[in-house]
C-alpha cells in the first residue's frame, strides 16, 4: 500500500505585474539616459581639436590643427540620427519599433567606427597645411592626435548600448497613443445629471433647460 505525502510541493511563482512594469521603467530610463548622454558627448567632442602639427611656410613653421568636424563629419551626423531614432522609438510599435531600435544601435556603431578611424587620419591636417602654405604638395610635420576622437567613440558606444536596450526591452515600453487622443462622443451622463438638477420653481433653471433643448415641465 502506498503512502501519499502531505508535504506541499513548491510551485514556481508567477511574475508579478508590478515587477515587470518596474523592469520596463528601469530599462526605458537607462536607454533614454545612455542615448541622450552619448549623443551629447559625440556632438561636443566633435567640435574639439582632434589632430595637430606644423606646416612649413616661408622658411619657418606654423602650427596646424583640425577639429573633429574637419577630420570627419560622420560621428556628428550619426549622433543626430541617433537622437531622432531615440525619440521615434516611442512613436512607433511592434515592427516599427524594432526597426528604429536597430537604426539607433547602428548609428552608435557607425559613429564609434568613424571616430576611431579618424584618430589616425592625417588628410585633414595635410589639406590645412597646403592651404596655409599655398603649396598643394605640402604635408604636415610633427603630427599628433588628442584624446578627443576616443572620447567621441566612447559617447557613440553609449548610443549603441541604448539601441541594444531598445531592441531587447522595447516591446514592454509604452508608446504615444490613445491617452493623448480625445473622443468626440457625446456624454449623455452629464446631460442626464444636468436634467435631473433642474428645479421647476427656479426661473434660471427653467431658462437653462430651454437652452439645452429640454422640456422643463417633463419629468420632475
Amino acid at each position: 500500500m502506498g503512502y501519499v505525502s502531505a508535504v506541499p510541493v513548491p510551485q514556481p511563482r508567477a511574475a508579478r505585474p508590478g515587477a515587470a512594469s518596474s523592469g520596463a521603467r528601469r530599462s526605458l530610463a537607462a536607454a533614454l539616459l545612455l542615448g541622450a548622454l552619448g549623443s551629447t558627448v559625440v556632438l561636443l567632442s566633435a567640435g574639439q581639436i582632434w589632430a595637430q602639427g606644423t606646416a612649413a611656410v616661408g622658411g619657418g613653421t606654423v602650427p596646424v590643427e583640425a577639429d573633429g568636424g574637419t577630420v570627419t563629419g560622420v560621428p556628428t551626423a550619426l549622433a543626430v540620427v541617433g537622437l531622432a531614432a531615440l525619440v521615434a522609438v516611442f512613436a512607433v510599435r511592434r515592427t516599427g519599433r524594432a526597426l528604429v531600435s536597430g537604426l539607433l544601435a547602428l548609428s552608435g556603431a557607425g559613429a564609434a567606427a568613424a571616430a576611431v578611424l579618424g584618430a589616425g587620419d592625417s588628410s585633414a591636417l595635410d589639406a590645412e597645411a597646403a592651404r596655409i602654405s599655398g603649396n598643394t604638395a605640402a604635408a604636415v610635420d610633427g603630427l599628433s592626435h588628442t584624446a578627443w576622437p576616443y572620447v567621441t567613440a566612447g559617447g557613440a558606444l553609449l548610443i549603441l548600448i541604448a539601441g541594444l536596450f531598445a531592441l531587447r526591452f522595447g516591446k514592454s515600453w509604452p508608446a504615444m497613443g490613445g491617452r493623448y487622443e480625445r473622443s468626440g462622443a457625446p456624454r449623455p451622463a452629464r446631460r442626464a445629471t444636468a436634467a435631473a438638477t433642474t428645479d421647476p420653481d427656479r426661473p434660471e433653471d427653467l431658462w437653462k433647460a430651454l437652452d439645452r433643448g429640454e422640456d422643463p415641465t417633463h419629468g420632475g
